[in-house]
């Protein structure tokens, strides 16, 4: 019983201690490069590159083989005219054989070069897609914190209900206010209440979005809160032409897609080899040995020993007319080579316009953010020369909350505008090659 009880509580306090483990942004995305399926799939492929590498540079080596043969053969041999013997023969047969590639048209060298340059390119899009998973991570674990921060106000805010609530009982009860005033109140702190449980449930919908995104259980998932300073415009860029030019010469879709046409014309070289000669030379050595119940030969491994011989050959081999095949392969080969050029352009230019659609958002997430500090400088004042006016009675309940929810809406914009401001230039960090972090 003592160790049942030790290891029930030993249970309890490792849940609690997992359930109060709190993710950090760059342990999210460290779990999110391990675990995720993309990218192992990624990985695989590049272990497979690595093998068709070694493949194509074993093409240089030489070819071995060998081989033994046994038969055996029963039935009548006629030793005389109208003699038959029954007669068991058997037959042992060693080869071996050496075969050598002198020349092909380069083909070895290319394709050895080609799974090369395969290798390299999938290399680039794993960290294409490492890149990507790290951006989504992010946005979803600021997505947590934006939510976390709107649950926040709107707590502070039913807190700030819930003591207007007890003020105005109290004037109510001094005769200062008439009674009505509290239904309003209630009514209000009603509101605010709905509006915290509103606000949890999109926080706790960004917990799921983000446990889903890492592929880890929601129950007890929670993560570190940042802080997020309050952004200005110091840190967004002048220009765009920077951003563009840096992308351009390294960001890994650029790379792959100009592997890609490496690839191409490689695949283009491999197809003229068609036209050309091979050459190939070959070795072979060939023993056997034989033996039958109707003589008496040699041991077997005199026979062996005997019986050797050796063969040399040259081999070459020139196309003379393949049935169109070689020109329809060069022709093909180049069709693709210049898709790969098109490819390349067409990666260029939906870079560009994810880049120049990120600046632009960033450069309205700025003037909005401006928009918002402004218009919550003005609310606050408003809402403060209202409260006064409340408290001593120029104002009506109806006019405070008015102002309050001005306030409010206010506060919401500021939240909303501060995190879409941080998240956008992020992006552009992000296309600038900097780390994700806050």
């Amino acid at each position: 019983m003592k160790h049942s009880l030790l290891l029930f509580i030993l249970l309890i306090a490792s849940s609690s201690f997992g359930q109060q483990k709190k993710w950090t942004l760059r342990e999210c995305v460290a779990h999110a490069l391990e675990n995720n399926i993309s990218v192992k799939q990624a990985e695989n492929n590049l272990l497979s590159n690595e093998q068709d590498v070694i493949a194509a540079k074993g093409q240089f080596y030489p070819s071995l083989g060998a081989g033994i043969t046994q038969s055996m053969s029963l039935g009548q041999a006629e030793l005389f005219p109208g003699n038959f013997v029954d007669r068991t023969f058997h037959s042992t047969g060693i080869g071996l054989s050496v075969s050598q590639t002198v020349f092909n048209g380069f083909r070895n060298t290319y394709l050895y070069r080609q799974s090369q340059i395969n290798l390299e390119a999938n290399e680039f899009e794993l960290a294409r897609i490492k890149d990507d998973i790290s951006l989504n991570v992010a946005n979803a674990y600021l997505n947590v914190l934006f939510n976390k921060e709107n649950l926040e106000t709107a707590q502070a805010q039913y807190e700030f209900s819930s003591k207007q609530l007890e003020q105005v009982k109290d004037l109510v009860d001094a005769g200062v206010q008439p009674k009505a005033n509290i239904y309003d109140a209630q009514a209000t702190l009603s509101r605010d209440a709905q509006q915290v449980t509103i606000a949890e449930n999109n926080f706790n919908l960004a917990l799921l979005s983000l446990s889903q995104l890492l592929q880890v259980p929601f129950n007890g998932f929670d993560v570190e809160i940042i802080e997020i300073d309050k952004p200005s415009e110091t840190i967004m860029y002048k220009s765009i032409d920077p951003i563009i030019e840096y992308a351009f010469q390294n960001r890994n879709e650029i790379k792959f897609a100009e592997k890609n046409i490496e690839n191409a014309e490689i695949g283009t070289k491999i197809s003229k080899s068609g036209y050309m000669p091979s050459v190939s030379l070959g070795y072979g050595y060939n023993t056997g040995a034989n033996f039958s119940n109707l003589t008496s030969d040699n041991s077997f491994f005199q026979q062996i020993n005997d019986n050797r011989g050796h063969s040399l050959n040259l081999n070459i081999s020139i196309p003379v007319f393949s049935r169109f095949q070689n020109k329809t392969s060069v022709a093909k080969s180049k069709i693709v080579e210049e898709n790969a050029k098109l490819s390349l352009n067409q990666a260029k230019l939906t870079l560009e316009s994810n880049i120049q659609r990120a600046f632009t958002d960033a450069q309205a997430a700025l003037k909005a953010y401006e928009a918002a500090k402004s218009s919550l400088s003005s609310q606050e004042l408003a809402f403060n020369n209202a409260k006064e006016r409340y408290d001593i009675g120029a104002m009506t309940a109806f006019d405070l909350e008015q102002a309050r929810v001005q306030l409010i809406n206010a506060q919401a914009s500021l939240i909303n505008a501060k995190y879409d401001f941080v998240f956008k230039t992020k992006v552009l960090d992000f296309y600038m090659g900097k780390t994700i972090n806050y």
